[in-house]
């Protein structure tokens, strides 16, 4: 081989054997950087300070995506983490579960159960003083929660002409005030029907629909409260102290039962993640 031939090569495999070594260093250097998160993750989590466990073990996966043997053990880790925090949730709901139980006992004396058994899945609250039954013929502000703690208000409007109204606006005398969504004539959630020569007119405000009208009167039931019924014929009058008194109550127990039916599915869902998390533990051992 010609000394320059032999020269060129022996320059070439010392920048070879140089890179390789470089190389080594760097992969040896980032696996024990990714080693090092990967035991301050470890400690985290043996002090229940998961959501810091969770980042640390994250970064590993961004700063140092080769160093495989670190990042296996990270998502075992991950798992376990994931683990602890699905009991953690299952001890919260089991401590307060009984709490939100005792007080929606005491709070659903003051109302009945209005459910068809054949028809319906899920039944309404309704304030007793605020049956139907017991609120013909007059124009009313009623309202009603049901069993998952989904609020929602109506307003009734009775009278010998429609004014086919199609929302509400509440207001106190300071000017301030809140409305409810439009909701158009559909024969449902918005309905009317004349008899006698008198028109009955029911708008309801499911959800979203409604929840600035029932913060609002729940916020301000000492106050005198005028109803304005909107995108018909105008039309004013002012809730009765019965009906705040129904609607501030149902506002609490729509809350409980809310938190309930939350903490239920909550604790559903942990319980589930949980069993699918040990059965990849098992799998990828």
């Amino acid at each position: 081989m010609p000394q320059t031939i032999k020269s060129r090569f022996m320059r070439h495999l010392i920048l070879y054997i140089v890179l390789a070594a470089t190389l080594f260093t760097a992969c040896d250097q980032n696996e024990k950087k990714a080693q090092t998160r990967l035991d301050n993750a470890r400690r985290m989590y043996e002090q229940n300070e998961f959501i810091g466990a969770k980042n640390e073990i994250d970064s590993i996966r961004v700063l140092y995506p080769k160093a495989f043997k670190v990042l296996k053990e990270g998502l075992t880790l991950m798992r376990q983490v994931e683990i602890k925090e699905a009991e953690r949730n299952i001890a919260f709901c089991d401590s307060l579960l009984p709490i939100k139980q005792e007080e929606f006992q005491k709070l659903k004396e003051a109302f009945t159960l209005e459910k068809d058994s054949i028809y319906e899945e899920i039944g309404n609250y309704i304030w007793k003083q605020q049956t139907v039954e017991r609120n013909v013929e007059r124009c009313y502000i009623r309202c009603g929660v049901n069993e998952k703690g989904e609020m929602y208000l109506a307003s009734v409007y009775f009278g010998p002409k429609a004014i086919n109204h199609t929302g509400i606006k509440v207001s106190i005398p300071d000017g301030e005030y809140a409305e409810t969504v439009s909701i158009p004539y559909d024969g449902g959630v918005n309905y009317r029907f004349e008899d006698l020569g008198n028109t009955t007119e029911v708008v309801t405000y499911k959800g979203e629909n409604g929840v600035d009208a029932i913060k609002f009167i729940y916020a301000h039931t000492k106050e005198r409260i005028k109803v304005d019924y909107t995108g018909g014929k105008p039309y004013i009058i002012y809730i009765a102290e019965g009906d705040k008194k129904a609607i501030a109550a149902t506002f609490e127990l729509a809350s409980v039962l809310s938190d309930i039916e939350n903490m239920t599915v909550q604790k559903d869902k942990s319980e589930r993640r949980i069993i699918y998390l040990r059965e990849r533990l098992q799998t990828e051992q």
